[in-house]
């Protein structure tokens, strides 16, 4: 099968939350890495590969720190990689960035496209599912378990309250991967040292802007929530005190 991988760089997970004065989010001076829910997808595209030849393909968005994520890719042991460059992308809505990537694939010809459930940094969920609407292939979500068949693939989908969902898909087909659906592996000291000679085909932001619009969310402002503690000291005899926090929880916090 040909899989193509959606990967994205984000900000490490510790890393501080920087805003200038008009409340735009500072990008500099800030470490990266690969989205964690696209590393699962990544990993289960690198199995299926295992499991039945082809080939998985990786593409991200994004300036040229993002080839990071490909690298790494690509050591684990993806076969090629596309990388749309520019800066431009990050600020791009889920939408645009869907575009962007059916504009880029527009020549090429896959079985299933994964992404990760979401993105760590804004959490839209939203890239693979608009994908999969402008390619007109059929889509499933928060997958936990794909089986190829004969007449497509098998999936498992994790719903709520411990229930599960599964679902005969015909390909081409894109898929939502869950975190946790498998192990990570790591790249080895061979895998590095092959990622050097992997194909990694550039696409600038010209080659796409045909596709791209006008985007359909937009943040205003992001801020800190601001800290605030009150502590009431509360005296008297323990009935009497009683009395008070059930009068303070039934009328002002309003939990009775």
């Amino acid at each position: 099968m040909k899989i193509l991988v959606c990967l994205k760089q984000v900000p490490q997970k510790d890393a501080p939350l920087k805003l200038n004065e008009a409340g735009a989010w500072i990008r500099e001076d800030v470490s990266y890495e690969v989205n964690e829910p696209d590393a699962y997808a990544l990993e289960e595209a690198l199995r299926q590969k295992e499991k039945h030849g082809g080939e998985v393909v990786v593409i991200t968005a994004g300036p040229a720190r993002a080839q990071q994520v490909l690298r790494e890719a690509l050591a684990k042991g993806a076969d090629r990689a596309i990388h749309l460059e520019d800066a431009a992308f990050v600020s791009l809505d889920a939408i645009n960035i869907a575009r962007a990537f059916a504009a880029a694939i527009k020549d090429e010809t896959f079985d299933l496209i994964f992404t990760g459930l979401q993105s760590d940094d804004y959490g839209y969920a939203q890239t693979g599912v608009i994908l999969a609407e402008l390619l007109g292939w059929p889509h499933a979500t928060i997958i936990m378990h794909i089986e190829k068949q004969d007449s497509g693939i098998r999936v498992k989908r994790e719903l709520e309250a411990g229930y599960f969902q599964y679902v005969d898909i015909p390909l081409p087909a894109v898929l939502t991967i869950q975190s946790g659906i498998n192990k990570l592996r790591y790249a080895t000291l061979i895998g590095i040292k092959q990622a050097k000679n992997k194909p990694l085909r550039k696409i600038g932001l010209s080659e796409v802007q045909s596709a791209i619009g006008g985007n359909q969310i937009k943040i205003e402002k992001l801020y800190v929530p601001q800290k605030s503690k009150k502590t009431e000291m509360i005296e008297g005899a323990p009935a009497e005190i009683a009395k008070k926090i059930v009068d303070h929880l039934r009328n002002d916090v309003r939990v009775l």
